[in-house]
């Protein structure tokens, strides 16, 4: 081996010492620092974050061309009341009309909320647990950051990513009980949540020339809570893949360099 690469071993060596010593340090402070502002974002408690003030609450309208129009407030993890206004098209007939409201005592709760919360509530003990233990192992520090990224993409896809169900779903939900008067079994309702956006969609049975179908209607608005908090964890994301890609680039020399403490 010449003296050129015994030198370039040695500085690839006293680079990867100083990722391990200091920029893991910086970094996971950078990280506890975004996701605890992440926390502060949501309308509810995240672990200890939250818990002295009262759930936040908004009023939305959403609106789409005549067929849906509703005005709901949100607050924290509920639609805590809400007026929907529905005029759903028949083949061959003239236009239903169907009016509900939600009922204040028994609110329509957005579970999506709940689940991000607990995802970024689980990140946070990620990084609090580990504390300023020093890492001892390239293999550590991935296999933390893995660990790490795995519950804030689990937050991001609660918001992004809405469970699918059945229309049989919709109608026996739980939730379907908070809507007085309540709604005929061929119109099915949802509330939810996709990436920043509140969602109401509407699935109208309808009987045309023997043959039935389902028409479906949306309306929806932007919830800027919502995208603040989906910046955040794409921001920390990034942040903790970034950190990640310079840990993988020492694997190749791992035959030339030491990749662990002393």
């Amino acid at each position: 081996m010449t003296d050129c690469e015994i030198e370039e071993i040695a500085s690839l060596q006293r680079e990867f010492d100083w990722i391990l010593d200091v920029e893991v340090v910086s970094v996971l402070s950078q990280l506890k620092c975004a996701v605890q502002e992440c926390a502060t974002k949501f309308p509810i408690p995240v672990g200890e974050v939250n818990r002295d003030r009262p759930n936040l609450s908004d009023k939305f309208v959403l609106v789409t061309t005549d067929q849906v129009k509703v005005v709901v407030t949100l607050t924290g993890d509920n639609i805590s009341s809400a007026d929907i206004n529905l005029k759903l098209p028949r083949p061959h007939s003239k236009d239903v009309y169907h009016n509900t409201t939600v009922r204040e005592d028994l609110p329509w709760t957005l579970q999506q909320i709940q689940d991000s919360a607990n995802h970024v509530q689980q990140g946070a003990d990620v990084l609090n647990n580990r504390g300023d233990q020093q890492f001892s192992s390239a293999a550590e520090v991935t296999n933390f950051l893995t660990g790490l990224m795995n519950s804030l993409q689990g937050a991001r896809n609660a918001l992004v990513v809405p469970k699918k169900r059945s229309l049989e779903d919709l109608v026996n939900s739980k939730n379907v009980k908070s809507l007085v008067p309540s709604l005929p079994r061929e119109v099915a309702v949802s509330f939810y949540l996709q990436s920043w956006k509140l969602i109401f969609a509407v699935y109208h049975m309808v009987t045309d020339k023997g043959i039935s179908r389902f028409d479906r209607y949306q309306a929806d608005c932007v919830v800027p809570w919502v995208n603040d908090v989906l910046l955040l964890l794409t921001v920390t994301m990034q942040t903790a893949q970034q950190l990640m890609d310079k840990i993988e680039i020492f694997y190749q020399y791992k035959q030339d360099i030491r990749l662990q403490r002393k």
